[in-house]
């Protein structure tokens, strides 16, 4: 019986991306990074887990994106993330961006959730062990926490790269406002934000009123999550509602009705990223990675057909000042 092989990466996988620095910091990301929110659960398939990793990384998306509650179960992604990286790449843990995050609901009573000391210092321990780490490169605090005090929360990121057991940290899902405070409290501590994660879309594009000038003025980066609307940006709706779709199942990120109401502009759009020899969730992509303010585009992934094909929307981010005003009017209409 022969002994299976260890994994080794492709030797030409640096050639296959760009990688566009992280605001004003010394950090490098791909124009693509593999959000781990889906797929990584207990119950899902483990050999195509590792498969998703292999494919990302073979192509040079050296960024792995996990928070404390993915799963399911809450904790799970981490776990399953720490079983393959051990088994494939332990080798090339320095080559590997790793970030983790907590804000949202964890674990029962008044320390698993928001944005204390308490419950992101036991988070963050929770998470290394899951995932068998030393450190994360990247921490965020995942949401804003309304009652407790913003310089407490910062405080807890400053301590976690004091203490070793992050490299840099982040924040997610913050208004303009109160990402501006953060900013400058970290700043303050000696520990600088250097990148932002919000939800940013062609049809969720909550960021353009403020927020991408902020980090541009502020030196920090931004890594966008749900790039193609929970898949309302491909060509799944375009012919119906298929029966196993999220929307169909009523997922509480997408239901049946807000696919009714988007596809007359999702199949206006599918026609320019035709013109473009793009697919939709190519061009939904490329749409967002035009901008230089963006380090990189969070994809998720259940195929590795699937992360192949996302690929494909960094070799063309130009569009004309025609197909920018056509993708405009579809979409504000």
């Amino acid at each position: 019986m022969s002994k299976k092989k260890n994994y080794i990466a492709d030797k030409n996988r640096y050639k296959k991306i760009k990688y566009r620095r992280t605001g004003n910091s010394g950090l490098l990301l791909p124009e693509l990074s593999l959000g781990l929110w889906h797929n990584f659960g207990k119950n899902d398939d483990f050999k195509n887990a590792r498969n998703l990793l292999k494919c990302a990384f073979d192509n040079g998306i050296t960024h792995f994106d996990l928070a404390n509650n993915y799963g399911p179960p809450y904790g799970s992604a981490e776990t399953t993330f720490g079983k393959i990286l051990k088994k494939d790449f332990k080798q090339y843990r320095d080559e590997l961006i790793i970030s983790s995050k907590a804000g949202y609901d964890m674990w029962d009573g008044p320390y698993g959730d928001f944005g204390s000391k308490k419950y992101l210092t036991a988070s963050l321990d929770q998470s290394l062990k899951r995932m068998n780490l030393d450190y994360v490169d990247i921490f965020y605090h995942h949401r804003p926490d309304p009652d407790t005090p913003l310089e407490e929360t910062m405080g807890a990121l400053d301590l976690m790269v004091r203490q070793g057991k992050a490299l840099y940290v982040g924040i997610s899902n913050y208004q303009p406002k109160r990402a501006a405070e953060a900013f400058e409290i970290l700043k303050d501590l000696g520990t600088p934000c250097i990148i932002h994660q919000p939800r940013y879309n062609l049809f969720d594009r909550w960021v353009e009123d403020g927020l991408l000038e902020l980090l541009e003025n502020s030196g920090v980066g931004a890594i966008c999550f749900s790039p193609l609307a929970q898949g309302m940006l491909t060509n799944k709706y375009i012919n119906g509602l298929p029966k196993d779709s999220r929307a169909v199942k009523d997922s509480p990120f997408l239901n049946t009705n807000q696919v009714l109401e988007h596809l007359p502009k999702i199949k206006a759009l599918n026609e320019i990223a035709a013109n473009r020899n793009q697919s939709l969730a190519q061009m939904a992509i490329s749409w967002i990675l035009k901008d230089d303010r963006i380090t990189s585009v969070l994809i998720g992934a259940s195929k590795t057909e699937q992360i192949l094909d996302s690929l494909k929307a960094t070799e063309n981010t130009f569009f004309t000042a025609e197909e920018l005003e056509n993708i405009n009017t579809i979409v504000v209409n």
